[in-house]
């Protein structure tokens, strides 16, 4: 799947599309360097030296735009870039780590004849802190955090011709890519060694192990189950799509499905799955998953082994004249799936086998994560599909992906089925909870407690069920959990992230006007962002007609990843507009305070701010109203004492030529000393000319009258089924810039 442009200018990003210029983000970071680059460079002639360095340079520059990654810097020899920086698909580290095995194999093809260089590649995952319109080629000082130095250290650790990983990035790309241990790394500077993996190549899918019961998912996996018996009765295939969001539970339900449906009126039912994962090695490599599973073959077998039981396979399905032709285009498929023209050839039989397939008995394809798949995959299934209706046959197509993909299948009116997954109910939400605690061996007492932040998703409920301690992660949020919102979050136009950034920030019950202030637009701009936010599920109305993020988990990343400069910036706009508000320091959740568990308010008490995730509740909690200073401590020129609506949070202070914030609470405890929140007006005021010198806010005041039209730009496209290329989104398929209209829907899934 084709992913969108980066951004390439400054003022595409600060003016024209997003007004926050920075972001707090997880990144994943690569450094790349040549191992004994100087006595290289000494015995060469210094052309050969410039041959040498142009296709090194050239070579690593064109794998990482390959992999939608950033250059950073050039440091010497050293290479550094940046992947999730502009925009986050979900697979940053992943792509991070493919990257760099590229790299590797890339550099010995291209060098110049009698040329050997080898290379050492880091690649470490962690927060930073992001000048969004720096993340371009050349961008020096993008980013800033330790993950950087963490990333080069690596990087020195690792041996002639490797790619190692921090463990941050091996449970990133876990069962991706194949990994193996290495001695921990002392780092200057940190107490604690670090745990090393060395990457050795990409993984090959295996069955995912499904244990545990099926949650909350009867009555779809009856609704499919039956959609397929109809095709097998009725001789007409049928098209069912299982639609969800990541994390909902799809392959699970796939799982269940095939064990469901073995038989149909005692007709047994032959189940041919294949599965997309990111990125696969071609377009249509995961036919020949398929093609190795139908044969019984292993990509380890040689290929005299392939032909004979590609042979034996075919018996009974082909023409005898045309099997041995037949097997050989098979066979050439799966020794190089990535050849375009072996690919299409094999394609073409592999067609013919499955509706030779469905002639004898009935036949179900099923691909999971379709919409991760190139369209070419999507229309083999099309013309699957056809030829099986012209000739009807007892076959069906199923199929997994987002609720944000729309496969337009032609000639199949009244013939498909969307079955979606919605979102588990409080029970059995529950139950899997307490399911995934015990089976994790922990106490299964917190489960009322997490309940608000799973959402009724799967994938949350796992994550937070083996995450012990999620309050020490980046906004309290466990990694799994935060690489899906941080995905949901990058699929909006920067005007809609901006809305939804600055209400998480705010807390409960936001008017439309206030987030009009605090992003410093004309009064109304807001609103229709904020409506089609609540049309995405990412909102909800209160019963007062303000705003509140639905989901905690939302809410807080997106509040996470505002700088502290932004959030004071925030809050001295509302105090000059005359409102009295603060916004939630980094790393707080929706309550407003480090460390708190969902339904537990300020003092502790367990199950006080517990909340669902619809429209018009409290989303995480919310933290308890301070009470206000009085007119002894209000700011001068501020308005009277008692007009302030209650504060929710520390309020951040932008103070020093640098910006630096310094967080000082507010009435934490019945109201602030006499000269406190005097000081604290004081200290904006002193902080604003270093804004302005930092040029820090300068999309924040732009109204942007007849600026271009919000748009997508940076934004990062779904995974594909290719490496990522430069380009438009594929024709005949409609996605969406927002979420799903409703929140993160979760299927059943035990882990």
């Amino acid at each position: 799947m084709l992913i969108t442009t980066p951004v390439g200018s400054r003022e595409a990003v600060t003016v024209a599309r997003w007004p926050v210029p920075e972001e707090r983000r997880t990144v994943t970071v690569l450094f790349a360097d040549i191992v004994g680059s100087t006595g290289l460079v000494e015995r060469l002639d210094p052309e050969d030296v410039r041959a040498l360095q142009q296709a090194y340079f050239g070579t690593v520059a064109a794998v990482l735009r390959r992999w939608h990654g950033v250059v950073e810097k050039y440091v010497g020899d050293a290479v550094m870039a940046l992947f999730g920086a502009h925009g986050s698909d979900g697979f940053d580290a992943y792509r991070g780590v493919r990257a760099g095995l590229e790299i590797q194999a890339a550099l010995d093809r291209r060098l110049p004849a009698g040329t050997r260089l080898r290379i050492r590649v880091g690649v470490a995952t962690g927060e930073v802190l992001v000048d969004l319109a720096g993340t371009r080629d050349g961008g020096h000082g993008a980013a800033s955090g330790a993950v950087i130095t963490t990333a080069a250290r690596l990087q020195e650790y690792a041996p002639p011709g490797g790619v190692v990983v921090c463990a941050a990035t091996r449970r990133a790309v876990a069962g991706l890519v194949e990994q193996r241990p290495l001695a921990a790394m002392a780092v200057a500077g940190k107490a604690q060694p670090l745990d090393v993996w060395r990457v050795t190549g990409v993984a090959r899918r295996r069955p995912a192990r499904h244990r545990g019961p099926l949650v909350g998912r009867r009555r779809e996996l009856a609704t499919a189950g039956e959609e397929i018996a109809r095709a097998v009765r009725e001789r007409r295939p049928r098209w069912i799509s299982l639609v969800g969001p990541a994390g909902s539970g799809r392959s699970r339900m796939l799982h269940e499905l095939v064990r469901a449906v073995s038989t149909v009126d005692g007709a047994p039912v032959r189940w041919c799955v294949a599965h997309c994962p990111p990125f696969p090695d071609g377009e249509l490599a995961p036919l020949a998953d398929m093609v190795r599973a139908v044969a019984g073959l292993r990509d380890t077998h040689p290929p005299e082994t392939v032909r004979r039981r590609l042979a034996t396979a075919l018996d009974g399905l082909l023409p005898p004249e045309r099997r041995g032709a037949a097997a050989h285009a098979l066979a050439e498929f799966l020794a190089a799936p990535r050849d375009a023209g072996a690919a299409a050839r094999g394609a073409e039989v592999w067609r013919e086998v499955l509706l030779g397939l469905a002639a004898g008995q009935p036949v179900v394809v099923a691909v999971d994560d379709l919409d991760r798949a190139a369209p070419a995959l999507n229309r083999f299934l099309h013309r699957l599909f056809a030829a099986a209706s012209e000739r009807g046959l007892p076959l069906a197509v199923v199929a997994t992906h987002g609720p944000g993909w729309a496969d337009l299948l032609p000639g199949a009116a009244g013939r498909r089925r969307r079955v979606p997954l919605p979102a588990l109910g409080t029970v059995d939400a529950g139950r899997l909870l307490r399911h995934l605690l015990d089976r994790a061996g922990r106490p299964t007492a917190p489960a009322a407690a997490l309940l608000p932040l799973v959402g009724g998703s799967p994938a949350a409920a796992a994550a937070y069920a083996t995450t012990p301690d999620a309050d020490g992660e980046p906004g309290g949020v466990p990694e799994p959990v935060r690489r899906l919102v941080d995905a949901r979050l990058d699929r909006l136009d920067g005007e809609r992230r901006a809305v939804l950034m600055a209400a998480a920030a705010r807390g409960v019950d936001v008017p439309a006007a206030t987030v009009d202030r605090m992003l410093g637009w004309p009064a109304g701009r807001a609103e229709v962002a904020l409506r089609a936010l609540v049309d995405a599920g990412l909102l909800g109305r209160t019963a007062t007609g303000g705003y509140t993020v639905a989901e905690p988990a939302v809410a807080r990343v997106a509040a996470h990843r505002l700088p502290r400069a932004v959030r004071a910036e925030f809050t001295r706009r509302l105090r000059d507009a005359g409102t009295v508000a603060a916004t939630r320091p980094a790393g707080t959740g929706p309550d407003g305070a480090a460390g708190r568990a969902a339904g537990t308010g300020p003092d502790g008490g367990a199950g006080r701010a517990a909340c669902t995730t619809g429209a018009g509740h409290r989303s995480g909690g919310g933290a308890r109203p301070a009470p206000v200073p009085g007119a002894a401590g209000r700011a001068p020129g501020g308005p009277a004492a008692g007009t302030h609506p209650p504060v929710s949070s520390p309020v951040a202070v932008v103070a020093g030529r640098a910006g630096a914030v310094a967080g000082r609470p507010v009435g934490a405890s019945g109201g602030a000393p006499a000269g406190r929140a005097h000081a604290v007006a004081r200290g904006n005021r002193a902080g604003r000319s270093a804004r302005g010198r930092l040029g820090l806010f300068p999309g924040l005041v732009d109204a942007l009258p007849g600026g271009p039209a919000p748009g997508p730009v940076g934004q990062v496209g779904p995974v594909g089924g290719r490496p990522p290329t430069v380009g438009p989104p594929h024709g005949g398929r409609a996605r969406t810039d927002l979420a799903p209209a409703r929140p993160p829907r979760a299927g059943a899934v035990a882990a």
